[in-house]
């Protein structure tokens, strides 16, 4: 029986501010991966502006795939196959890499794979850990998605729950801003929280009838608004330690909850982690223990795998691509696109 040939795949990823890529091989093993952020550039307005984050793209694109062969040591010509976001996103920033990947597909004879942003954070655990095979329970949190998901195979999702308002990145990024801590807020509010006392204040915790697996988080970030300004009315200090510490504890108290639940219910006792929250201490901490608890095998990326980059592209690529799933180059950028649509 001959040896398989590897697989290189050559990932570019622009679906927000980073202008990245990557070359994986054979979906599992990151050869290169090259992130140019501009969190410094948004910061100075308090968030992402679409149209600056697209023009960097353009400046940085050429320059950070030719780093990414050139760290991999591998030529255009050695690559099978290109993995480019084509949503969701910004459509503008999606626009910059779905181009690049076209061109330099169109040039080279080298076959197009879009992916789906979801699928390369869910698919960020297959470079981490290299085990881990579908199906498996994947809680996605981001500050654009907060999923539930079934992965039933490579490429086979089945979303079970999701945000019915915020996503948890965003009520983090809301919450950072009132508290005064600025962008981004996730990782902000997770230093702080170190600091302060998680049961100091008592935020609700959000259930949707009917819907065990949905999310709300407009009620958390409401009345940490309507506790910071019932403070300022009345005078009396805030403690913003205890408030981050109280906030994210009920973010993660909701998602614990319901990932276990799922996990329960499907009788599937693999659960992973993806998403630029996940990279979240406190949330890593309560669902190790209580996976632990529930005898439940837990997985979760490094946490340069959590924020967006290309190598998760890569490997959700690789699985589309041995799987058939080839992009004309018609291939154009969906920002609103839906997990498992095509």
């Amino acid at each position: 029986m001959e040896d398989k040939k590897d697989v290189l795949i050559l990932a570019i990823e622009s679906s927000c501010d980073e202008t990245a890529s990557a070359v994986v091989k054979n979906g599992r093993e990151v050869l290169s991966n090259v992130i140019s952020s501009q969190i410094a550039l948004h910061t100075l307005y308090g968030g992402v502006v679409p149209e600056i984050a697209s023009r960097k793209h353009i400046e940085k694109i050429n320059e950070v795939i030719q780093e990414a062969l050139d760290q991999a040591g591998v030529k255009l010509s050695e690559i099978d196959a290109i993995g480019v976001t084509y949503g969701p996103g910004l459509v503008g920033a999606l626009l910059v890499g779905v181009a690049e990947a076209k061109a330099i597909s169109y040039a080279s004879g080298i076959p197009l794979v879009g992916v789906h942003h979801i699928e390369g954070h869910i698919s960020a655990n297959y470079i981490a850990c290299k085990d881990l095979e579908p199906p498996f329970i994947c809680l996605v949190v981001s500050g654009g998605h907060t999923h539930l998901v079934v992965v039933r195979d490579y490429g086979k999702y089945e979303i079970i729950g999701k945000t019915r308002d915020d996503a948890a990145g965003e009520a983090f990024d809301k919450v950072a801003r009132a508290i005064g801590l600025g962008y981004p807020g996730g990782p902000k509010i997770d230093r702080l929280a170190k600091e302060g006392n998680p049961n100091a204040i008592h935020f609700p915790r959000a259930k949707v009838e009917d819907a065990p697996y949905d999310f709300s988080f407009s009620g958390v970030k409401s009345a940490v608004l309507n506790y910071l300004n019932g403070c300022h009315m009345k005078g009396e200090p805030v403690v913003e330690a205890d408030v981050a510490a109280s906030f994210q504890n009920a973010v993660c108290d909701v998602l614990v909850e319901h990932a276990i639940q799922a996990v329960k219910d499907y009788g599937i006792p693999k659960l992973a982690l993806a998403g630029g929250v996940a990279s979240n201490s406190a949330l890593r901490e309560a669902m190790k223990a209580a996976c632990e608890k529930e005898g439940v095998s837990f997985y979760y990326p490094s946490p340069i795998l959590c924020t967006d980059n290309a190598a998760m592209i890569g490997a959700a690529a690789y699985y589309e691509y041995i799987n058939g799933v080839r992009s004309g180059l018609d291939l154009n950028a969906v920002p609103n696109l839906r997990l498992g649509e095509r």
